[in-house]
């Protein structure tokens, strides 16, 4: 390996040791969730946003206000209600009649970290204006236009048993979600741990690394080698959603509408990159990219009501393309050349 390679992978090393740091400290408060929370770090190195669905006292929202006081920087909570306006999210001009002009007024969106809890509850007005501040990273008010800081990330939540008072989130929107991520009921002795602690006083977290510190490992994860074969198993995959019939998946065709858009294999690609800086490599796997696959396409494909009625699932069919889309194979050497 050259002396380049061999310092980035270096750098790689040390990354992957602060981020385990980080997670650990993560740990102290959340118990289990291993899964979910590898991808909130994920979806942080990759500088996408995310969106965590589940039932209630999944510690959805507890996760990311840890991940925000782990990582510094300003973070703001938004509880997402039906009466909620754009203005209460990005701000508004307001007449100061003393001075006889209009001021701008940031909203709280204005932040390093957004949480935007049960975001399904606010009305399309709302969802639009935050469409805008989460993939340009600035929102117009009046005339003027300004942006957001850096490192920004919205991380929602959304509660999938009730349907009173919700609103289903534009195609647009959620295609703008790098990962959703479907969270389940602990283990029992997970459940035990969180009822353990909830006996107790709350654990004070350390901060452990700085906006600025996230701003250069997200650097470093562009960094991170993808093997052109890599990138087009991801358009593979892609494909094979939107034509399931000429993947081999004949019967599943009439349960996909629409497939992944092109967002999806730059999300894989994104998110590969970022899991395997995670794990400690310069260069990411196709097993990266089936790691979370269902992740990043789960939300990107539209079904028809023929798979409601029957129950079929957007896992169901991502597991199922997944098995049929042979992997490439990557050959290490070419790395260390």
């Amino acid at each position: 390996m050259d002396s380049g390679g061999g310092r980035f992978l270096e750098a790689a090393n040390e990354a992957k040791a602060r981020m385990e740091a980080a997670l650990y400290e993560i740990k102290r408060v959340i118990a289990g969730q291993d899964a979910m929370l590898e991808r909130v770090l994920v979806s942080l190195l990759a500088g996408g946003h995310l969106l965590i669905e589940g039932v209630p006292g999944l510690a959805k929202t507890l996760t990311i206000k840890t991940v925000a006081q782990v990582l510094g920087g300003t973070f703001r909570r938004i509880q997402f209600t039906p009466d909620l306006v754009p203005s209460d999210l990005v701000g508004t001009r307001i007449y100061k009649p003393g001075v006889e002009r209009f001021d701008t007024e940031l909203g709280p969106v204005f932040c390093n970290f957004l949480l935007a809890d049960e975001i399904n509850r606010a009305p399309a007005k709302v969802q639009s204006a935050l469409l805008e501040v989460m993939q340009e990273r600035q929102v117009t008010i009046g005339e003027e236009t300004h942006s957001v800081p850096a490192p920004f990330l919205v991380m929602a939540t959304q509660n999938p048993i009730e349907s009173d008072g919700t609103y289903p989130l534009p195609e647009a929107q959620i295609d703008r979600f790098m990962l959703k991520v479907v969270v389940g009921y602990p283990e029992i002795g997970d459940e035990v741990t969180v009822v353990q602690r909830a006996l107790a006083e709350a654990t004070a977290v350390r901060q452990i690394l700085s906006p600025v510190e996230l701003l250069g490992l997200q650097q470093m994860t562009t960094e991170v080698y993808v093997d052109p074969a890599l990138t087009r198993y991801t358009v593979d995959l892609a494909t094979a959603t939107r034509d399931l019939a000429a993947a081999g998946l004949a019967d599943l065709a009439p349960y996909v509408a629409f497939g992944a858009s092109p967002r999806g294999p730059i999300n894989l690609v994104y998110g590969a990159r970022a899991l395997a800086l995670l794990r400690g490599r310069a260069y990411a796997l196709p097993q990266d990219v089936r790691d979370l696959a269902q992740d990043v396409l789960r939300h990107r494909l539209v079904l028809t009501y023929l798979a409601l009625a029957e129950n079929i699932t957007p896992d169901e069919i991502v597991a199922a393309v997944l098995d049929k889309v042979p992997a490439p194979k990557i050959e290490l050497a070419r790395e260390s050349a």
